[in-house]
């Protein structure tokens, strides 16, 4: 650590912190809203009368830096920041969203979010090898940026069928550790219904898992490619299945409350006789021998009547870009574990039904309300309810993909992501940011100190966002950092002597924290720069390498 720049950071950190005090204002927060109120806002405002919670607004340099990190994971330069500062337009803040959802970093940040859910990753545990990583990748990829609606996206990854290199949805299949028609079952419904099917009663599973006992893997020629098909011979009954519905045993409905059990008699093995599958809501069906299962289960699970499906994707792109889902944990939807705001919930669920599950007119519908653009700075009273209902943004450490990619555009530097087992299709380009790798195994000692996840289960809490003293250590530490810092042509050309200091600070703090200083902030690195420790460039690396360590930078706000 440089110790001669503790003075610095100690001035710096002398300023009303973005997650502290009202005296924050000027920068952190608006008196008023820039958009008008949505039907969301309404239902959040009467919760909130009700708790005597009054919310403030993010100001406009905080929404600019939120809506990019959390629509794109990437930050804005600085004259972006500056352009949408600086512009008067009462209606920038819609507009901007609606950009930032057509870039094509929308399309990599997001399908890094799905392919942490989805288990895209060529080595252990789930050793989809790197051929099918990558092809699993781009389909998502570009499902994302066609905004292929959500309940087309998931029954296609349910009935696919083909070559594991060149159909890439067939991965779902591959890219779990437990292949058998219970652990897909389970995978399926953490998946795509928020549910943990493995503390669900095992008549229960059993009839849900027959829907995909007919699921069958076989090998190619070429090195390390699968097939994977529905085979109609297969006899895969699972053992439990004699079990999967009998009479005293209560199910989870479709709306995830508990519903009377539906008594049927154990199916014959085989397919001499009639195959009974149970849906997770208790409705059993007889499998017919001509039509594969999964289409059955695909057709129950997407239909807009079903609130399981709906249910919780609405719960989870609210999580994704609020911080905490309705229904939280957001893959832990139960019945003893209600929504803090089942009018809410209810109302997102219609709102995607009736977008035809278009997943960025939804997303736009969460980031253009007022509950979005709420300050992170906690009201001063009903803290504890406030939370639960969404009277501030929460503080959030940046994704570590987002924060080395951060680092490197501030500093116009790249890193080197390596796999553990390099193989023949495994290719990352020069200057490949974190957020497009296409597979879970490229990857990074900073990308693994800060908490990126194994993809090895599928949730949520697989991603650690939580800050550790080693990780601190590292950035205070770091002499790649430094180098990075010291030997940026970004930085070099930012701080040319013959531009002006004040212009060089405003570039710096747009830059890094995509807002103008602060007077103090101003008057204290001054003061640096005249103390003798460092004068001219060396000053304002200096001032460049605090402010990365600052918390301001490493959090969403």
């Amino acid at each position: 650590m440089k110790i001669f720049l503790i003075p610095l950071i100690a001035g710096l950190l002398a300023t009303p912190s973005f997650a502290a005090q009202p005296a924050a204002s000027n920068l952190f927060e608006s008196a008023t809203s820039a958009t008008p109120a949505t039907v969301l806002d309404k239902i959040i405002a009467r919760k909130l009368t009700k708790l005597g919670i009054h919310p403030a607004y993010c100001s406009d340099a905080v929404f600019v830096r939120r809506a990019y990190l959390d629509a794109i994971g990437t930050l804005p330069t600085a004259d972006e920041a500056r352009a949408f500062i600086l512009d008067p337009d009462p209606g920038k803040r819609v507009a901007l969203i609606d950009r930032l959802i057509e870039r094509p970093e929308f399309a990599d940040y997001w399908a890094m979010k799905w392919s942490d859910l989805l288990r895209v990753k060529a080595e252990f545990p789930v050793n989809l090898w790197p051929n099918a990583a990558q092809a699993y990748h781009h389909w998502i990829r570009t499902a994302v940026r066609d905004n292929l609606p959500y309940d087309r996206f998931v029954r296609e990854m349910l009935t696919a069928n083909g070559s594991n290199f060149r159909v890439g949805q067939v991965n779902f299949y591959r890219a779990m550790q437990n292949r058998t028609p219970e652990g897909i079952a389970t995978a399926v419904a953490l998946t795509f219904m928020g549910t943990r099917a493995d503390i669900w009663p095992t008549n229960r599973l059993a009839g849900m898992a027959l829907f995909f006992s007919q699921v069958a893997y076989k090998p190619t020629r070429e090195w390390k490619e699968e097939v994977v098909f529905w085979d109609p011979d297969k006899d895969l009954t699972p053992p439990s299945a004699a079990t999967a519905v009998t009479n005293g045993t209560n199910s989870v409905s479709a709306a995830g409350y508990a519903a009377p059990a539906v008594a049927a008699a154990p199916p014959p093995p085989g397919r001499n006789g009639p195959l009974v599958a149970v849906f997770p809501n208790g409705k059993k069906i007889e499998l017919p021998p001509d039509r594969d299962p999964r289409e059955l289960f695909a057709d129950w699970l997407i239909a807009p009547r079903n609130p399981w499906f709906t249910r919780n994707i609405a719960n989870r792109a609210w999580s994704w870009l609020m911080g905490r889902g309705i229904i939280h944990e957001p893959d832990d939807i139960r019945p003893d574990n209600p929504p803090s705001n089942p009018e809410l919930l209810e109302c997102l669920e219609k709102q995607l039904v009736a977008s035809r599950y278009d997943m960025k007119k939804f997303f736009r519908l969460i980031m253009t309300s007022r509950a979005y653009q709420y300050s992170a700075i906690v009201p001063k009273s009903g803290v504890a309810a406030g939370e639960s209902q969404f009277a501030f943004y929460p503080l959030r450490q940046l994704d570590a993909e987002v924060l080395s990619d951060a680092i490197n555009r501030i500093t116009g530097s790249s890193d080197l992501y390596t796999s553990a087992i390099p193989e023949p299709f495994t290719f990352i380009p020069d200057n490949k940011p974190a957020i497009a790798l296409p597979d879970g195994s490229i990857t990074s000692a900073f990308l693994e100190l800060f908490g990126r996840p194994a993809r090895a289960t599928g949730m949520e809490n697989e991603r650690v966002n939580r800050p550790t003293p080693s990780q601190r250590m590292h950035l205070l530490n770091s002499s790649n950092i430094q180098r990075k810092i010291e030997e940026s042509a970004t930085l070099k050309a930012l701080m040319n002597p013959s531009r002006k200091p004040p212009e060089i600070m405003d570039d710096i703090y747009l830059t890094i924290l995509s807002r103008y200083p602060a007077a103090n902030e101003v008057k204290c690195a001054n003061a640096y720069a005249k103390s003798g420790v460092a004068s001219g460039r060396a000053a304002w690396l200096d001032l460049v390498w605090a402010l990365i360590n600052s918390e301001e930078f490493r959090y969403r706000h």
